[in-house]
């Protein structure tokens, strides 16, 4: 809002933040949607803007009283860039004091995509990863990557998949094909747009019955197909 002197006047957020609420235990898949969908705007917004956020991660999403979602904390945030070749000491980035500290190597390591944790130059599609890490937290109440220490993470993030069975029953399909396409290790097979998970929620949101029936619709035709080629 302002600046006085060496002091930058900013916007007071009440409310909690998403990690005190998933501390409660896993968020209701239509509280969690709705979240989400606010989270997608705000990325959506960023990235117009050219702008990467590279670490979000519950901490840093505060829900006010009125359950508007606030993404926080830009500080590692930069503008997109053509990668710098890696290997050359003039044009190497510089760590900051931030980056050294224990759990946070230029991001959060439980929410870092594959590229950050191999130390290669993040685009859009990490903050999508993160998108996809921080959805999945919610509706399973669990951390998609964990580990014994930062290293123990950074490999889980690298090797395996997230425990897709600990999603509820009733996590509707298409937000399990959502959550797939976000956390895909090749950002080339990633969901490109942030733009295009909102869409898919809202679409959800808006006739959750009709989601259902195409699913169905399309299992059943699935099936129709199959049986000749099986008989």
């Amino acid at each position: 809002y302002g600046l006085e002197g060496n002091v930058l006047v900013m916007e007071l957020v009440e409310g909690v933040t998403l990690a005190e609420r998933i501390a409660n235990g896993a968020i209701p898949v239509e509280e969690t949607l709705n979240i989400a969908r606010q989270i997608s705007e705000a990325f959506e917004y960023a990235h117009e803007k050219n702008v990467i956020h590279r670490d979000l991660k519950p901490a840093n999403v505060k829900i006010t009283p009125e359950g508007v979602v606030k993404v926080l904390d830009f500080g590692l945030a930069k503008m997109a860039e053509a990668p710098v070749p890696r290997g050359n000491p003039e044009t190497s980035p510089t760590l900051t004091l931030r980056a050294t500290r224990m759990g946070v190597i230029m991001g959060t390591a439980a929410y870092m995509a594959p590229e950050q944790a191999r130390g290669n130059p993040a685009d859009r599609r990490a903050d999508i990863w993160s998108f996809g890490v921080v959805l999945y937290e919610m509706l399973a109440g669990q951390s998609a990557f964990s580990g014994e220490s930062v290293s123990d993470t950074l490999a889980s993030v690298l090797k395996f998949e997230p425990d897709w069975n600990a999603l509820p029953a009733a996590t509707p399909a298409p937000i399990r094909r959502l959550l797939r396409q976000c956390l895909k290790k090749d950002r080339g097979q990633r969901l490109q747009a942030i733009g295009d998970a909102r869409i898919a929620i809202e679409e959800y949101l808006a006739d959750p019955a009709g989601a259902a029936v195409a699913e169905e619709g399309a299992v059943s035709s699935t099936r129709r197909h199959f049986l000749p080629w099986a008989l």
